[in-house]
C-alpha cells in the first residue's frame, strides 16, 4: 500500500494544472457588497502583487487624546518647574490640521492630524490639569487661534521626545509600495488594509469549480422519508462545507443509483462546467461499487493507502463522452463519513490549496502528549479523531471506526499514529493537526 504522503503528492499533482488554467475575478472593496454575497469573498487568494495606491496613515496623525506640541520647548521641564502653555483651538479626527502656534500647546484627539510645526504629542494624563477645558471640550473648530491672554493655560511636569505618539505617514505602508504579495489568503485584516488605502477592487484568483458527487442508492435528502435500508446524505453537506471553507465553488449533485450509466450521465452532462470532479463512495472492494466500475475503465486509478481511517482511494484524468474527448481530474473518495473528511484533510485540501499558489498547504503540524493509552493498527497511518484537554494533551473522542460522524463534529484536532506503532502509552508525543478554525 501506498503511504499518505505518497497519495498526497500524485493528488496535487493532478490538480496543478488546474491551478494554473484559472482566471482571475475582479472583487469590489466595499463592506455592502460583501455583506450582500459573502460566499464570494471567502477564502479568496490574491492573483496579482497588490500595490498600495495611498500611504497607511495617508498623514501624520496623534495615536493618543493631548496636546500637539514643540518637544523643543519642553526640553526643560521638570515636576518642580514645570512648562506652562497657551491652551488653543483643538483638532479632531477629520480636522485640517493646520498650523501649531510656537509657545502653545494644540489639543488633539486620536487619528487627528498633527498640525504642522509640532512634533510630538503629549497624553491629556500627562498634562495639569489631565483633562481638557471646557472651552476645548465645547469647541468643534480647528486650526490656528490666537493665543490670548484669556486662553487656558496647561503645565507640562516632564520633557517629551520628538514623534512621541505620533503615526506617521507612510509609517505601515507608503504610496507604491507592495501592500499584499500574490498567493495571500484575504480574510479580515487582508480587505481591512485593502479598503484602508482606498482601492475599490482587488484581482483574485477564480474559485476552482468542483462537481461533488455524492454516491449511493441508498441516500436520501435529509427531511426525507427513509424506506427501510436508505439513510439521510451526509457526505454532501459535509464536503461541501469542507470545500467552501478553502474557496472553492461547488455543485453538489448526489447520484441516488449503483448504475454505471446513471453516473456516466450526470457525469457528462454537468462535469463539462467544473474544473474538478469529486465523488464519494463506491471506491471498495466490494461485489458492486459504482464509482470504481464506472471510472476504472475511463482512466481513473483505484488503489489502497497505508491510512486508517480512508484506506481506499481513487484519482486519475477522467474521460467522459462517446470518444472519452473530455477530461477532467477526478478525485474519488470512501464513502463513510469520517473516512471522507479524513481523505479530504489528508489529500484534496491540501492539493486544492496548492493548486490555487498557497504556499502552506497542509495544516500546521504540533504536538503533545496523549492523555491515555490506546492502541493502533502498526501497518496503517492512523488518524484519530480528539481534543486538547486542559492540561494540554490529546484526549481521543469516540473510537477509530470510520462511521462515527458525531465524534467528528465533537473533535478539534486529528491525532496522527504513525505506521509501525501498535501501542501508544500516556505521555507519548503524536502530531496532531487542528480541525478547528
Amino acid at each position: 500500500m501506498r503511504t499518505i504522503d505518497d497519495h498526497r503528492r500524485e493528488i496535487t499533482a493532478l490538480l496543478t494544472p488546474v491551478g494554473a488554467a484559472l482566471g482571475v475575478d475582479v472583487l469590489a472593496v466595499d463592506a455592502a457588497v460583501i455583506a450582500a454575497a459573502p460566499e464570494l469573498y471567502r477564502r479568496r487568494v490574491l492573483a496579482d502583487d497588490l500595490r498600495a495606491p495611498s500611504s497607511l496613515p495617508a498623514f501624520d496623525n496623534s495615536q493618543m487624546d493631548g496636546y500637539a506640541v514643540v518637544a523643543a520647548e519642553l526640553a526643560d521641564a521638570t515636576a518642580d518647574s514645570p512648562v506652562t502653555l497657551r491652551v488653543v483651538q483643538r483638532v479632531a479626527a477629520g480636522d485640517a490640521g493646520g498650523e501649531h502656534l510656537a509657545g502653545t500647546a494644540t489639543p488633539i484627539m486620536t487619528g487627528a492630524p498633527v498640525p504642522h510645526g509640532a512634533d510630538a504629542v503629549v497624553q491629556i494624563e500627562r498634562a495639569d490639569p489631565p483633562v481638557f477645558p471646557a472651552e476645548v471640550r465645547g469647541h468643534l473648530g480647528s486650526g490656528p487661534a490666537d493665543a490670548s491672554e484669556s486662553a487656558p493655560l496647561v503645565a507640562f511636569g516632564s520633557p517629551v521626545e520628538p514623534g512621541t505618539f505620533i503615526r506617521a505617514a507612510g509609517s505601515d505602508v507608503a504610496v507604491g509600495e507592495v501592500l499584499l504579495p500574490a498567493a495571500t489568503e484575504l480574510g479580515p485584516a487582508q480587505f481591512g488594509v485593502i479598503a484602508g488605502t482606498g482601492a475599490t477592487e482587488v484581482a483574485v484568483r477564480a474559485r476552482p469549480r468542483v462537481l461533488l458527487v455524492s454516491t449511493g442508492h441508498e441516500i436520501r435528502d435529509p427531511g426525507a422519508q427513509l424506506a427501510p435500508g436508505q439513510i439521510y446524505d451526509a457526505n454532501s453537506a459535509a464536503l461541501t462545507t469542507a470545500l467552501l471553507e478553502i474557496g472553492c465553488a461547488v455543485t453538489p449533485l448526489p447520484c441516488r443509483s449503483d448504475d454505471d450509466d446513471d453516473l456516466l450521465a450526470l457525469l457528462a452532462e454537468h462535469a463539462p462546467q467544473h474544473d474538478v470532479v469529486v465523488t464519494i463512495g463506491g471506491v471498495s472492494a466490494g461485489v458492486r461499487e459504482v464509482v470504481r466500475d464506472a471510472l476504472g475503465p475511463r482512466g481513473v486509478a483505484f488503489m489502497k493507502v497505508a491510512m486508517q481511517p480512508g484506506g481506499p482511494q481513487g484519482f486519475g484524468m477522467l474521460r467522459l463522452g462517446e470518444t472519452g474527448s473530455l477530461t477532467i481530474p477526478a478525485v474519488c473518495l470512501p464513502g463513510n463519513p469520517v473516512s471522507a473528511l479524513v481523505s479530504f484533510e489528508a489529500f484534496l485540501r491540501p492539493a486544492l490549496r496548492a493548486a490555487l499558489g498557497l504556499p502552506r498547504t497542509l495544516r500546521e503540524t504540533r504536538r503533545a502528549p496523549a492523555a491515555h493509552p490506546f492502541t493502533s493498527p502498526p501497518g496503517h497511518h492512523q488518524l484519530r479523531r480528539g481534543v486538547l484537554n486542559g492540561d494540554g494533551a490529546l484526549e481521543l473522542v469516540g473510537g477509530p471506526s470510520s462511521h462515527l460522524l458525531h465524534s467528528y463534529a465533537a473533535s478539534t484536532v486529528l491525532v496522527h499514529v504513525p505506521v509501525g506503532t501498535a501501542e501508544v502509552a500516556a505521555g507519548d508525543e503524536l502530531d496532531y493537526w487542528r480541525i478547528d478554525g
